[in-house]
């Protein structure tokens, strides 16, 4: 028997379904020579610091930095049951082989090889590689099994990179937080992202306006304009110096051009376009490509490559005409394939591009959900695109001088729609994406013909940059830092498309960002928590040039060129460095202010302790720190844990209280109440009682 251990319940059903396991039983399938169970995402993570040193349940600087020597894991919490049956299924003795067939590419890799370490099998891996969950890929994928050996370095890379993004965010987050009093989350890819709309959001603001003419001839046929003037008077000279006069064109040029296909979807650029066209996040359209891709009806979604394989060439045609087929138009539409343009297996690293799958075509695409369809149509688009005609154009330039001043005026006619006609179709049914176009036909001219021309001033202001969509911040992620890597660097950019929605979603729950605008175009905007969290943070932080040069060294970890320990001992170097001489910016204050009044210093991690409804906590909320006004220490006793007994706790860690209740004799008593905070989830108190002596006892 093969044990068989998938990511999801949904794609171990699917595996199942394929190989013959067709019993269930708790927590796996059984059949045809095989047990099929599952996963559920991450059942075994890091451990918390804590767990290494129970010290570390406080937040203290003279404790930074937190570098384990031997990394320790836990399971993930309610994973328990699950984690067991596949010990279980692991250690039975008729199990002779572990198929690995979680999500073919690093954290897929991850995931499966934490529970079989933590589980210390031992037994032979065998990997499941596909790019598609039809029947007919996997049946295919079992038939050319891979040796779990082959994918030891992604594994290695994978670990790298999770024990990299513990050690910076752990040791980042905790010194920024203690020093500036509040929780200040630091992320080895989030913090050079923030960095990047704090400052497109400066350039924004230091932006000024400035004033520019144009001035326009009217020749009743077509318009002509001169260049942008900065100066007005000039400008206004040179429109009365034309009004009224002659024009003669002087030159017609017209050029013919083509625009190629455009490329198939990677997912960041799926993101990007379903941001754009319709308005998700890109954390919404992974959620919806993943649920398509369980669902058979698009390939893996976590892909960074726009080409399929050679071997794909004989089936794209009928992949490509299913495609068509989910459109009203579809049957209809003259559809050409050139799969050609649209394959290259040197561009295709561990998975091809996005495509549909042929099961789309017995799919009812009006029975899924708005924004599953929705995507679909976007990946079907722009395959009939990719493989169709190029579209050609001509394009014209007419000229004339007047005065000394070139006027111009540029159009273009269609010769041969090619892939445009597909997007005319789909932009048709989708009224509120149809996009205008700019360059329209220019009526037919001749070069010496002559016009009277109106000449008239038209007045505009330069724009300033604009803010960042999740569309245009992706492919900002996507470059960062390029330009200082080597041409030859395989990998660059802020993270990689499978992380970067997280990173996203993660600004806006730690309230470093916010979106903002209509229901269609929403913008991403640091707020003031975030841009004072840049301001103070170090350069080698915020910098994208660091964070993509880690993600080339991963590949070079993958690639078996660089040890993983070589990798982390960088990773330690500079957080070490970090911790040891970072100092605090002057005005802290200002940058980041309580509109609480604060009451006091927090035992644990030095944050500011002020007032709630419900109590007095600590304004960093990754410390855990509160002292609640309904508190059973102090209500047993008749008492309240008011701000002034508060203060006093927070003070001198004791505060004299009088007329306590006992519960045993129902008479009163007067003691100091000792603050015996452990780190716990919830703090202590002590009694002291003063002796008849006058010594105390407790």
């Amino acid at each position: 028997m093969n044990l068989v251990i998938a990511e999801k319940p949904s794609v171990a059903m699917n595996i199942a379904a394929v190989i013959g396991a067709t019993s269930k039983k708790d927590g796996y399938m059984e059949g045809g020579g095989y047990f099929v169970s599952w996963c559920v995402g991450h059942l075994i993570e890091l451990a918390a610091a804590d767990v290494y040193d129970e010290k570390y349940t406080k937040w203290s600087y003279n404790d930074l930095p937190i570098l384990p020597t031997r990394w320790q894991y836990a399971v993930s919490k309610g994973k328990e049951k699950q984690l067991k049956i596949l010990r279980d299924l692991m250690y039975r003795s008729d199990v002779a082989t572990v198929v690995c067939a979680t999500d073919a590419g690093r954290e897929g890799e991850l995931i499966f090889r934490l529970v079989y370490e933590h589980s210390k099998c031992k037994k032979p891996i065998k990997r499941l590689w596909i790019s598609s969950m039809e029947e007919s890929a996997i049946a295919e994928g079992f038939q050319k099994l891979k040796s779990g050996s082959d994918y030891e370095l992604l594994y290695q890379s994978a670990l790298c990179r999770s024990q990299a993004d513990w050690i910076v965010g752990i040791n980042a987050t905790r010194l920024f937080s203690v020093l500036y009093g509040q929780t200040l989350n630091v992320g080895r890819v989030m913090s050079p992202t923030l960095a990047m709309l704090v400052e497109r959001e400066a350039n924004i603001s230091a932006f000024k306006p400035e004033p520019f003419y144009t001035v326009q001839l009217d020749c009743g046929r077509l318009i002509l304009s001169g260049e942008k003037l900065k100066n007005k008077t000039e400008a206004e000279t040179l429109c009365k110096a034309c009004d009224g006069q002659s024009i003669t064109i002087e030159k017609v040029d017209s050029k013919e051009k083509t625009e190629k296909p455009p490329k198939l979807y990677d997912l960041t650029t799926l993101q990007r376009e379903a941001n754009r066209q319709l308005g998700f996040t890109a954390q919404q359209t992974l959620d919806y490509a993943q649920s398509l891709y369980e669902k058979k009806l698009i390939t893996y979604p976590r892909t960074d490559s726009r080409y399929l394989t050679q071997d794909m060439q004989s089936s794209t045609p009928a992949v490509a005409k299913a495609a068509a087929g989910i459109f009203s138009w579809g049957d209809s539409f003259p559809l050409s394939v050139h799969t050609a343009q649209v394959t290259d297996n040197s561009k295709v690293s561990d998975h091809h591009a996005i495509i549909p799958t042929v099961s789309v075509q017995t799919c009812d695409i009006s029975a899924l959900p708005f924004g599953e369809r929705e995507v679909l149509q976007l990946i079907a688009l722009r395959l009939i695109c990719a493989v169709g005609d190029s579209n050609r154009y001509a394009e014209t330039t007419i000229t004339a001088h007047c005065n000394g001043a070139i006027f111009t005026t540029k159009g273009r006619t269609v010769l041969e729609d090619g892939f445009k006609a597909a997007e005319k179709l789909y932009f048709s049914s989708h009224k509120e994406n149809t996009q205008e176009d700019k360059n329209k036909a220019l009526p037919s001219i001749d070069q010496g013909e002559v016009f009277s021309a109106k000449a008239v001033l038209k007045e505009g202001k330069t724009t300033p940059p604009k803010h960042f969509t999740e569309d245009t911040l992706l492919s900002a992620m996507e470059t960062a830092g390029a330009e200082d890597m080597p041409e030859d660097a395989e990998r660059k950019g802020l993270g990689t498309p499978a992380t970067r929605a997280g990173i996203l979603e993660k600004l806006i729950k730690t309230e470093l960002a916010e979106r903002k605008g209509d229901k269609k175009t929403k913008y991403l905007i640091p707020t003031q928590k975030g841009v004072s969290l840049i301001t103070v943070l170090p350069e080698a932080i915020q910098s994208p040039q660091l964070t993509a040069e880690w993600e080339e060294r991963l590949k070079h970890v993958e690639r078996g060129e660089l040890s993983p320990n070589e990798f982390m001992q960088g990773i330690s170097e500079m957080t070490e460095s970090l911790t040891k001489t970072y100092e605090v910016i002057k005005g802290a204050d200002i940058l980041f202010p309580s509109d609480r009044e604060v009451i006091g210093k927090c035992p644990r991690c030095s944050g500011h302790v002020t007032e709630n409804k419900k109590g007095f906590t600590c304004d960093n909320r990754a410390c855990g720190f509160a002292l609640w006004k309904e508190n059973k220490f102090f209500t047993a006793k008749k008492k309240s844990l008011t701000k002034a007994v508060a203060t006093e706790l927070l003070k001198n860690g004791r505060v004299k209280l009088t007329g306590c209740y006992s519960e045993k004799t129902g008479k009163t008593y007067d003691a100091t109440i000792i603050l015996d905070d452990t780190g716990g989830k919830y703090v202590n108190f002590k009694l002291e009682f003063a002796s008849p002596k006058g010594g105390n006892t407790k």
